[in-house]
């Protein structure tokens, strides 16, 4: 058991399926008190009900005062799961790109606005963001995914170094691939880049337990990714050059 989320109250964002009902499902198991928050209000019930849970639906933006009452005026650790996969190009249209950066950004921001003020008073938090390995390198064929998935990430990183000494642990995880629907939804580009090493949801939240356990703030299910950052960060031209190579080839295939 994980000590530091038994008797716990945890939210967990876009929890109906895929990833956030994975983590939902773990936290359960460890101990802790979980609300299971998803816009689908029957999804966010079935998985509840399946864990001993409280479902609160809704946007997850906006959910922060009804996930706390549900947990007794304290919420321990809240994971910014939700998100949208959004494909496409500079060419997207700005509504695609408008509700990338409410959900894969903003919504993080306004859930750290409300919460901040009691972990702060208290000494202890803990925000989990899950982000994905193209908010540390990139994904191609989808331009508003990669670039609201690296604010996501940068959002986290500023949470931690500006908040890690009052107490407030924060956590982005960083997968590749993982066999959800929003993995489906990728296309040609996914299975060329993503599926080969796809995990389960399951793999995600065991990776997230081990990095609460460590304490640690980069999680990455997929070891690997870390090599592939280190590359990046030291050539930026050489890697740029191979992921130019990785987009000829999605686009000779298509």
């Amino acid at each position: 058991m994980v000590g530091a989320v038994q008797s716990a109250g945890v939210v967990v964002t876009g929890a109906g399926g895929g990833i956030g009902a994975a983590l939902a499902r773990r936290f359960a198991a460890e101990g802790a008190r979980v609300v299971v928050n998803d816009l689908d209000a029957a999804k966010a019930k079935a998985v509840a009900d399946e864990i001993g849970g409280i479902a609160v639906p809704g946007d997850a933006s906006l959910i922060i005062e009804e996930a706390r009452d549900a947990l007794d005026g304290i919420v321990d650790v809240y994971c910014a799961n939700a998100g949208v996969g959004s494909g496409g190009s500079e060419a997207a249209d700005e509504d695609v790109w408008a509700l990338a950066w409410d959900v894969n950004v903003m919504a993080h921001v306004r859930a750290a606005h409300a919460l901040l003020p009691d972990w702060l008073e208290r000494g202890s938090g803990r925000f989990v963001s899950t982000v994905s390995a193209a908010g540390l390198l990139t994904m191609i064929g989808a331009a508003p995914y990669s670039v609201t998935k690296h604010g996501a990430y940068a959002f986290a990183e500023w949470l931690s170094l500006t908040y890690r000494h009052r107490g407030v642990n924060v956590h982005a995880i960083c997968p590749q691939g993982v066999r959800t629907d929003m993995l489906a939804a990728t296309g040609s580009a996914g299975d060329l880049v993503l599926r080969p090493t796809a995990i389960d949801p399951e793999d995600v939240a065991d990776a997230l337990m081990k990095g609460i356990e460590e304490n640690r703030f980069l999680i990455l299910p997929h070891p690997e990714v870390a090599g592939y950052y280190q590359a990046r960060a030291a050539d930026p031209d050489r890697w740029m050059t191979n992921m130019n190579h990785l987009q000829q080839k999605w686009e000779t295939a298509e």
